[in-house]
C-alpha cells in the first residue's frame, strides 16, 4: 500500500505523522499555539517530502475534543485534502488517540490490562470523558460531556477495573496513535468519505 498521513491540531502542539506501515515512518511536533492557521499548510507541505500527495492512500485527523479553533483548522484542512485527492478520511477521537498511546506504554511495561478511563477538562466545570478497552481501544463508554459528579458516579459504578488518565497540555505527540487507529480501520476495510468526518466539540457536531 501507499502512505497514511495524520494531522493533530486539537491542542497548542501541532502533530504530523506519515507511515507506509512497512518500515518507513516519521512524525514531528511543533509548539505553534495560536499560529496554527498560518503555519499548518507551510509545515505540512515541507513535512510530507520526499513523498508526494499522490503517494497517500488515506488521511487521518484528530477530531476532538480539544481547542475549538485548532480542532476546526485541522478538520477543515484534512477534509479539503481528502476531497481534492479523493482519499478516505478517518476522523479519530482525541480521547481514543491518547488511550492508544497510554496502552502502548502499558504494553512496554507489561502492566495489567485495565479499561482506560479518559478525562479532559471542558468548559463551565464539565469534563470530556470516555472509557476504552485496553489493547483493542474500543469505546465501552463513547466520548461524552459530563459534570464531575456524573463522571465520578459513573466510575464508582463501573464494573471493571480501570486506569484513570487525565489529559492536559500538548497532545500533538500522540499523532502516531491517530495514524495507527486509522490504519486499523483501513485494514478492516473501512473507507469513509471526507464528508463523514465531523469534529467533536462536546454538545454537538458541527460541519
Amino acid at each position: 500500500m501507499g502512505y497514511g498521513l495524520a494531522i493533530h491540531t486539537t491542542s497548542p502542539e501541532l502533530g504530523l505523522a506519515i507511515n507506509n506501515f512497512a518500515g518507513d515512518a516519521r512524525c514531528q511536533t511543533w509548539a505553534i499555539a495560536r499560529e496554527t492557521s498560518s503555519q499548518l499548510h507551510v509545515l505540512l507541505q515541507a513535512f510530507i517530502q520526499p513523498q508526494t500527495w499522490q503517494d497517500l492512500d488515506f488521511i487521518a485527523v484528530a477530531k476532538g475534543p480539544g481547542g475549538f479553533t485548532g480542532t476546526r483548522i485541522g478538520m477543515v484542512t484534512a477534509r479539503t485534502l481528502a476531497q481534492q485527492l479523493n482519499l478516505p478520511l478517518f476522523a479519530i477521537s482525541t480521547l481514543a488517540t491518547c488511550a492508544h498511546a497510554a496502552d502502548q506504554v502499558r504494553r512496554r511495561s507489561q502492566s495489567p490490562s485495565l479499561d482506560l478511563a479518559m478525562q479532559m477538562r471542558a468548559q463551565q466545570g464539565e469534563w470530556f470523558v470516555a472509557i476504552y478497552t485496553a489493547e483493542t481501544i474500543v469505546p465501552v463508554l463513547p466520548d461524552v460531556v459530563m459534570s464531575l459528579n456524573q463522571w465520578e458516579a459513573t466510575l464508582a459504578d463501573w464494573p471493571q477495573p480501570y486506569h484513570l488518565i487525565q489529559l492536559e497540555g500538548n497532545l500533538g505527540g500522540t499523532v502516531a496513535s491517530v495514524l495507527q487507529l486509522a490504519y486499523r480501520d483501513w485494514q478492516a476495510g473501512q473507507r469513509p468519505e471526507w464528508s463523514q468526518a465531523l469534529p467533536f466539540y462536546g454538545q454537538l457536531s458541527v460541519q
